[in-house]
């Protein structure tokens, strides 16, 4: 997962946190700064213990992980490319390399949509459904102990609604 910048609260010619400052920017304050650190933090230490839970087994990469329990809640094991991309938050570029790759294991295959001949469909082959049987339960126990299981059913609400309004404001 690639690192995103960090946002510094302190800058030249700031002015005093949660002010505008230089180039009119309203920097975090000390207490926003921790949280958007830990934020970083947390998200990419957690992407990347998933990701080498299943690395470890060897035969299902995260990203692909990814792609198959999309494909498989999906009505027909199957989605257009770009609602795909969009699902996942991939560029259609990375998502197209993806699905090579899944394609050239037998994990999915790609065909043209019936419903106008311009628009791609991926669709969950066999293979991927076992691929996804065989590691469901190794991620599903690694996504509860590294996250779920640490936190009071409180913070697990407030994580959720908070990560859901993140999202739907930058959803588009």
């Amino acid at each position: 997962m690639p690192t995103a910048p960090a946002a510094s609260s302190v800058a030249p010619d700031a002015g005093t946190p949660g002010e505008a400052g230089g180039g009119g920017a309203r920097w975090l304050d000390p207490r926003e700064q921790g949280v958007w650190r830990s934020y970083l933090e947390g998200t990419q230490r957690l992407w990347e213990h998933l990701g080498d839970v299943l690395d470890e087994r060897g035969d299902l990469p995260l990203q692909e992980y990814e792609v198959l329990v999309r494909l498989q809640e999906s009505p027909g094991s199957c989605l257009r490319m770009s609602d795909l991309a969009h699902a996942l938050v991939h560029s259609r570029s990375r998502l197209t390399h993806t699905v090579g790759r899944m394609e050239a294991k037998g994990l999915v295959e790609r065909r043209a949509s019936p419903d106008d001949g311009r628009g791609v469909l991926c669709v969950l082959a066999d293979e991927g459904r076992a691929a996804l049987e065989r590691n469901a339960p190794l991620h599903v126990a690694s996504v509860r102990a590294a996250l779920f299981d640490l936190l009071e059913p409180e913070e697990l609400e407030v994580l959720g609604r908070a990560l859901e309004k993140v999202a739907a404001h930058l959803r588009s």
